[in-house]
């Protein structure tokens, strides 16, 4: 996109970005063979879904997979794979379509999470209880189901990326990392989550490869909103982080963002995009969390 770029810090390890708004239908005039080419893991329902949504509609080819993807209202368009990403061998045999059907990989977005399951168990609700009182399948579902799938699938994207020159990881990720909030091991897996993304940058950069961790707001996911107890006067719809991740892959000067912690709100002001609803959220801070 035509326009200057200029980077700002806003604390907290973010880097915000002020430029001139972009189009996310800017890559709708590629040929097939030309456009780029996207997969979001953990796409069944939530903030995943949203994401390969939006990056559709952006004009990527783009491949969901979870492991209830195949009963996910999702565009025709999508690509559908069945896949437990806590299985090693599924998990090859996603890439290894991707690599066959398209020969590229321009975006990972890494969604797959199990954490919020079963918050509520014998009529007892246990997220919010101390750490020693934690029941302990919520360990692998934040940091094998979240962390370590986010690990394995930069590994298998990595190698086609390095390869290229050029690629955007984008880990979802949350202010859990910098504060408690709620959960012990909530806070160990976005921490993780978020070192994962300071670390695989430093070793990716000279590569051209960009990775960054996107932190989204409030969001009206089926859970939140069945939930009835939000104020959704400042939420995002699913597809906003979404759009934020296709604002970044339209940046051509992407890779000075790369390790960085990135909000999704921020990120729609400073290039130019709003929700589906055309409200531009306001973005939240440490503080605000």
């Amino acid at each position: 996109m035509a326009g200057a770029t200029h980077l700002t810090g806003a604390g907290n390890g973010q880097i915000l970005v002020r430029r001139a708004p972009v189009s996310l239908h800017s890559l709708n005039h590629m040929t097939d063979t030309q456009r780029a080419v996207a997969l979001v893991t953990g796409a069944s329902r939530g903030v995943g879904r949203g994401i390969a949504v939006a990056l559709a509609d952006a004009g990527m080819r783009v491949f969901a997979s979870g492991r209830t993807i195949d009963g996910t209202a999702l565009p025709a368009e999508i690509v559908r794979v069945a896949c437990d990403h806590t299985d090693d061998e599924a998990v090859t045999r996603l890439f290894t379509r991707v690599d066959a059907e398209c020969g590229r990989l321009d975006v990972l977005v890494n969604c797959a999470w199990g954490g919020y399951e079963r918050m509520v168990e014998d009529g007892r609700f246990t997220w919010a209880t101390p750490f020693w009182d934690q029941p302990r399948w919520r360990w692998d579902a934040m940091i094998t189901t979240g962390v370590r799938s986010a690990f394995e699938a930069s590994q298998l994207a990595a190698r086609t990326m390095v390869a290229a020159r050029r690629g955007l990881i984008v880990n979802i990720s949350h202010w859990a990392a910098q504060k408690r909030i709620g959960n012990t091991i909530y806070g160990i897996a976005k921490a993780a989550t978020d070192k994962l993304t300071r670390d695989t940058a430093i070793e990716l950069r000279p590569h051209g490869v960009t990775v960054v961790s996107l932190y989204p707001g409030l969001v009206r996911t089926e859970a939140v909103l069945a939930a009835g107890v939000f104020d959704l006067s400042n939420s995002e719809s699913p597809e906003f982080s979404g759009r934020a991740v296709a604002a970044l892959a339209d940046d051509p000067e992407l890779l000075t963002l790369t390790g960085s912690t990135l909000v999704a709100a921020a990120l729609a002001q400073r290039y130019g995009f709003t929700d589906t609803d055309g409200r531009s959220p306001r973005p939240l801070t440490l503080d605000d969390v």
